[in-house]
């Protein structure tokens, strides 16, 4: 029986799959982009175009044994995946982690690394000649790039708005104290429970002086805009339903071995799965780990008994800069707030930019 493994998206669940079956099978890991990015960085990366480097990790360092193809899914059936070239890749097992898209800046829209490098360092010039700056949506994404402007910029006066009442509503009430404590010391002024009346009429990350009307009648006047909501879930290569039908959302249904369900040979990692958990990188990587001894346990001639349980708290670290930020872990003993050190030593510092020079190999 062939020994290969296709995985389909070379993000943070689909790089770490082909890294641990490296070994054990004839890994294709299939992603149109020359390198991993850790989207963990991009925000930081607008601010400080100069790290922008350290999020690009290259494709072509991750594999010993294996082959990155750098192409497109189109289609996928049980025995393998179309390729937008027309090249058909054969496989035995079958990993979908193709992860989902966010508005730029978060997730870089360009294919190849030098290419997303321009755009950051173009957007980082609009952004620095802009003294006042509108951010569209308060969930962690719109809350931390206010975090890695004031970082760079503590003067350029950020305002936040959101339809939501709350932020992060999920979260203990000891942590989001802890997050309106800090977002009033930078200044960051959040106008939640409203939208606006109309759109900017400027692009995002382009600056033009402009001013906006809330839903509830206030004007605001800015002079750049960024959008920090909307995700869509990279799954079009499945719309033909040769493999499965997709949930409304777009995502994969999935057993707790992370099989999609009706196969015993095909798993869904991280983004692209029905599993009911906030879509963070943490736990895509979580899912590859499931799916690696699954996998190995098959080429082996054993039955795979490794499950996935998500955790019934939500976890989140959100840094506000290199120093700065909330956070909140599950324990034995039920969710724990964490304090701005610990965030700052387990994300904010580095972006996690130490695991994946050590997981691509490029210390």
């Amino acid at each position: 029986m062939s020994r290969t493994v296709a995985v389909i998206g070379g993000g943070y669940g689909g790089s770490a799959v082909a890294k641990a079956l490296d070994a054990e099978a004839d890994v294709v890991l299939i992603d149109p982009r020359d390198a991993f990015v850790n989207a963990a960085g991009a925000l930081r990366a607008l601010a400080q175009p100069d790290w922008a480097p350290n999020m690009f990790f290259p494709l072509d360092t991750l594999l010993t044994r294996g082959t990155v193809v750098r192409d497109r899914a189109v289609s996928v059936d049980p025995g393998g995946v179309t390729l937008a070239s027309g090249r058909r890749v054969e496989a035995s097992y079958l990993v979908l982690a193709s992860g989902s898209s966010y508005a730029y800046p978060a997730k870089p829209k360009a294919d190849s690394a030098e290419e997303a490098l321009d755009d950051l360092r173009r957007t980082h010039k609009e952004l620095a000649g802009a003294d006042r700056v509108l951010i569209l949506g308060a969930g962690p994404v719109g809350l931390e790039l206010a975090g890695e402007i004031k970082e760079v910029w503590p003067h350029k006066r950020v305002t936040i708005v959101d339809p939501a009442e709350r932020l992060l509503p999920a979260f203990q009430p000891e942590m989001l104290q802890d997050l309106h404590r800090q977002l009033d010391e930078l200044d960051i002024r959040l106008r939640l429970g409203t939208g606006l009346a109309a759109p900017p009429a400027t692009e995002p990350g382009r600056a033009a002086t402009f001013t906006v009307t809330t839903t509830g009648g206030e004007q605001i006047t800015a002079d750049i805009w960024f959008r920090a909501h909307g995700v869509h879930v990279n799954s079009d290569y499945l719309a033909d339903e040769r493999l499965t039908t997709r949930t409304p959302l777009g995502r994969v249904p999935v057993t707790e071995t992370l099989n999609v369900r009706g196969y015993d040979h095909v798993y869904a990692v991280g983004d692209i799965t029905d599993v009911p958990e906030d879509k963070r990188a943490g736990y895509a990587m979580q899912h590859a780990e499931v799916v690696a001894r699954n996998i190995t346990a098959q080429l082996r001639g054993e039955q795979p008994t490794a499950v996935y349980r998500p955790s019934p708290d939500p976890m989140i670290l959100l840094p506000l800069g290199p120093g700065r930020g909330v956070g909140q872990l599950p324990t034995p003993d039920g969710p724990a707030v964490v304090p701005a050190a610990t965030v700052s030593e387990y994300k904010g510092a580095d972006l996690f930019t130490g695991r994946f020079t050590e997981l691509f190999g490029t210390a």
